[in-house]
């Protein structure tokens, strides 16, 4: 038995309390200094975005903070009963998702997330009136109906009550901090998913705010990760008085914190995440002197640059798979799938259930299947989808490849992926690499590794990388016969989705 205060000898001081903000779920998790885990001492909450025909994505940020408040009950009521001492709360959110809101931070539309495709149009629209290329070199990011830029054009033009009576313009980050503190404050990490920020000068960036007539006072005053803040505003001292003074640091992007929390930092070590979506990022020591065309660039702080490129599918197609075609137990159609040959089905998918973002960035894109004959199965169609994604991911690695070289250790991490024997192996085989899994919440982790380092409580990140985990080995016979069926998904893709973009071209219109 542990005497109430003491930290068991096995952990190692100051413990952080970290919180991950998902687009389907978030977890509060406890973590001691070199990013171990603290068992039975966390709590998930689940919820579903609500999502429409027209491209709507949204959740309401009242609903989310509520279900945040319910995970800081429990695990606040577990830490005071086994009498630990917590040094700090991480933060990291899903970005980039945003709301507007009024002069006191009340949210006036819901949470459009990444996933919400309607300012597609919009996004066309600014293509015409910019070069887009030195707004990529500029910020990092293309134009895409998931940055601020074409969400802002949008909203004026879909709610023009709201965008006049709009103050200002909130992630989750910022509301949180907005109601724990009373004032709100955006890091370089979460600004730079935006679409808006200079990623020279890590300012806000001025040729935007003037096409778009945004006044800056709009946006969020920007910080960076290591600036927290204390004193719980309200109530909330009482309901939560471990949490009441310590610090609190604002919120990073949940892709910078999985690579931080998977160890890979530097170029030889990329992070391949598959959650609700799919990304493949490294973490750089500077800016990129080019961002290839296809990725971004993203902060992780002022000094670290985070380089790749995220899909809009990944556990999301699949989910929709099992849902729409009722396939059964998973467990059953993990095994099923598994013993079908690769690419063996004669189908071609194009898997944008959510639009595409990397690498083409066709915000306007659907999903399509073609190759249907009278005996195809439904497992058929599963194995097809998955290694539609992984086909995806392939040409990010292409592109890292051309930007940093190819050397690198790709580390695998998050549940739709790491669930599935059958998936890893698909990616592996793709991608003709070897995959370290991780067997870490790495996003919650490296949340919580960016705390303690902020804290002076971790002298090197790199030092803090997890040991490594179950290899998943490619198969190179299936590799090269994956490669044809890369090329078949280009050949479609570029029949379906550049012909509509190049359709819109001269008519985009303003919605």
């Amino acid at each position: 038995m542990v005497a109430p205060g003491t930290v068991p000898a096995t952990i190692e001081p100051p413990l952080i309390l970290a919180i991950d903000v998902g687009t389907s779920s978030l977890r509060v998790l406890v973590y001691d200094r070199l990013g171990r885990e603290l068992d039975e001492l966390g709590a998930r909450v689940s919820y579903q975005p609500v999502a429409g025909d027209d491209g709507r994505s949204e959740l309401d940020p009242v609903q989310l903070r509520d279900h945040l408040f319910t995970a800081l009950d429990r695990v606040h009521a577990l830490v005071v009963a086994r009498g630990l001492p917590l040094a700090a709360v991480a933060l990291d959110t899903f970005a980039y998702a945003g709301f507007a809101a009024d002069a006191q931070g009340r949210p006036l539309t819901p949470l459009f997330l990444w996933s919400d495709t309607r300012p597609w149009r919009a996004a066309i629209e600014l293509r015409h009136q910019v070069d887009e290329r030195a707004v990529h070199a500029r910020t990092g990011c293309p134009i895409h109906a998931s940055y601020l830029p074409a969400r802002l054009r949008w909203l004026r033009t879909s709610a023009p009550d709201v965008a006049r009576e709009m103050r200002a313009w909130l992630t989750f980050g910022e509301y949180l901090e907005q109601v724990l503190f009373g004032a709100a404050r955006v890091t370089f990490s979460i600004a730079s998913w935006s679409g808006l920020l200079d990623r020279w000068s890590l300012r806000w960036d001025q040729n935007w705010l003037e096409l778009l007539n945004v006044d800056e006072r709009l946006l969020s005053p920007l910080v960076d990760r290591d600036e927290p803040l204390a004193g719980l505003a309200g109530e909330l001292r009482s309901r939560w008085p471990l949490l009441a003074e310590i610090p609190w640091f604002p919120a990073i992007g949940d892709g910078a914190a999985a690579n931080v929390g998977s160890g890979c930092i530097g170029p030889g070590r990329a992070a391949l995440t598959v959650g609700t979506s799919g990304a493949l990022r490294v973490v750089l020591d500077a800016a990129a002197p080019e961002v290839p065309w296809g990725l971004w660039e993203y902060r992780v702080d002022r000094a670290r640059t985070l380089l790749g490129g995220a899909l809009s599918e990944g556990g999301n197609v699949y989910a929709w798979l099992q849902d729409t075609l009722r396939l059964g137990p998973p467990a059953e159609v993990e095994a099923a799938i598994a013993a079908l040959p690769p690419d063996g089905h004669g189908l071609t998918v194009l898997p944008f259930l959510a639009g595409e973002r990397s690498p083409g960035w066709a915000g306007q894109a659907r999903a399509a299947l073609v190759g249907l004959a009278l005996g195809t199965s439904s497992l058929e169609i599963v194995r097809a989808a998955l290694e539609a994604v992984a086909y995806r991911v392939a040409l990010l690695d292409r592109l890292l490849s051309q930007a940093i070289g190819p050397e690198r250790l790709v580390v695998a991490s998050g549940g739709a992926l790491t669930s599935s024997p059958t998936w890893l192996q698909i990616m592996a085989d793709v991608l003709g690499r070897s995959l370290v899994v991780s067997t870490e919440e790495a996003t919650a982790r490296g949340a919580a590794l960016l705390a303690a380092h902020a804290l002076g409580a971790v002298p090197s990140l790199v030092e803090t990388a997890p040991a490594g985990g179950p290899v998943c080995e490619p198969d190179l016979a299936r590799h090269a016969r994956y490669q044809q069926a890369i090329e078949r998904q280009a050949w479609l893709y570029a029949a379906l989705v550049r012909r509509d973009v190049d359709a819109l071209k001269g008519n985009a219109g303003g919605g």
